[in-house]
């Protein structure tokens, strides 16, 4: 199989026109679904010590709550990406959102942290129906530049969401104890079973779904992984992300500790590094992607990482510049990955019009496998290190790089 060249807008055999534009209806559903995982992770931590309190516990093992609900979403989207693909998008993402808001009451009642850590993993497999359909549901709808813009709506959410969680999260404290902040969780749940049960149509048509059974399944994500091209990306996306996951789980700590900045100061580097993001991102959908090689924005954008991972441990090794040069690298990462993220993942996607659900279940167990190994290492040694922080962007971004070069070679991506 291979990727259609930059600026197809044939029609595929899904019926929608490739060039339709999407309603408020549309985005907004999809938008809050791919959202929902962030907001799963990141909305409860301003909690964690209020929580470890009330339930008597202990810091590491209040952190299993975090653990168990990454790997919740990295295996649930392999679970819904393949049944979406066999019984169409609408009825298990309205299982799975119905699951997710019940889950979320679980976790609002726990009363132990082992309760707790349960009700996170099932919230966090539920909850990974909306990440990985909604996904799909773009494959479905749109192709070529047209769905690479789709994408580039989505990921503006998905960027901003994981920003604002925490800040959300840290407001509501004021008025609630953690367990209001899980019934915020289980009410956006409940909205959105509701949304996706009456507003948002059926994309998958019975004629293009795959058979039933376990070996369709298994034959369909099968054969995308013996596809060298479509792994090339999905292990590019991978690892890119692996290196977005370490500025995550690491810049706060480590710039905070090792620089000495005031948690404001922080705030304000980190705004604005993920306004890098999202303006790259929609920079890429709407303008980029519509008129230049994707191989030459592949390039381009892993280039950027690359020199920024470099420079990350060349200030921090090497020459001791301080934020004035840790600062601007970490912005041309970002900007990189503006590029990287939604080129790799409508290629992928691209790729897979007969499993789509398939494909996009890769991409997110990759994404959220990585980023629970690579979230912790800036602190591996048992304290924050910058070096170590810029040795594993690197790391990744390298990782990343040699995917997409030894694997995707020149086939077009979207």
């Amino acid at each position: 199989m291979s990727a259609p060249a930059l600026g197809t807008q044939a029609t595929d055999d899904t019926g929608i026109r490739p060039e339709a534009k999407p309603t408020r209806v549309i985005v907004t559903l999809l938008g809050g679904l791919v959202a929902l995982g962030p907001l799963t992770t990141d909305l409860y931590l301003p909690a964690l010590p209020a929580l470890t309190r009330d339930l008597g516990s202990t810091a590491p093992a209040v952190q299993l709550t975090l653990t168990s609900s990454l790997i919740g979403l990295a295996l649930g989207q392999l679970f819904f990406g393949p049944l979406s693909d066999r019984l169409g998008r609408r009825r298990p993402l309205v299982i799975g959102m119905a699951v997710y808001t019940l889950a979320t009451v679980l976790c609002a009642l726990a009363p132990s942290v082992p309760v707790l850590v349960a009700g996170r993993a099932l919230q966090g497999a539920a909850g990974a129906s909306g990440l990985v359909i909604g996904r799909a549901i773009a494959r479905d709808r749109y192709e070529g530049p047209a769905m690479i813009r789709f994408l580039a709506t989505l990921g503006v959410v998905s960027g901003l969401a994981p920003i604002f969680a925490p800040l959300v999260g840290a407001q509501l404290l004021r008025a609630t104890s953690w367990r209001g902040t899980f019934a915020v969780l289980a009410v956006l749940g409940a909205l959105l079973t509701l949304g996706a049960l009456l507003r948002l149509p059926e994309s998958l048509p019975p004629e293009r779904r795959q058979g039933d059974g376990l070996g369709t399944t298994v034959r369909a994500i099968g054969g995308l992984l013996r596809d060298r091209v479509f792994l090339g990306y999905v292990l590019t996306s991978t690892f890119a992300f692996g290196a977005l996951f370490a500025y995550v789980g690491g810049s706060s700590v480590v710039l905070q500790t090792v620089y000495g900045i005031s948690p404001q100061t922080f705030s304000l580097l980190f705004a604005t590094n993920s306004v890098a993001l999202v303006g790259f991102t929609q920079l890429n959908g709407r303008v980029l992607a519509q008129r230049l090689d994707g191989v030459l924005l592949m390039r381009t954008g892993l280039a950027c990482v690359v020199v920024a991972g470099t420079a990350l441990v060349l200030c921090t090794a090497v020459w001791d510049t301080g934020l004035a040069g840790v600062w601007p690298a970490l912005f041309l990462m970002m900007a990189g990955m503006g590029v990287v993220l939604p080129n790799s993942a409508g290629a992928a996607l691209t790729m897979a019009p007969h499993a789509a659900g398939s494909a996009s279940a890769l991409l997110g167990l990759g994404t959220y496998l990585c980023g629970a190994l690579v979230a912790p290492l800036s602190s591996a040694g048992g304290h924050p290190s910058a070096v170590l922080l810029g040795v594993v962007v690197l790391g990744s971004a390298a990782l990343a790089g040699a995917s997409f070069l030894t694997l995707c070679g020149r086939k077009p991506t979207v």
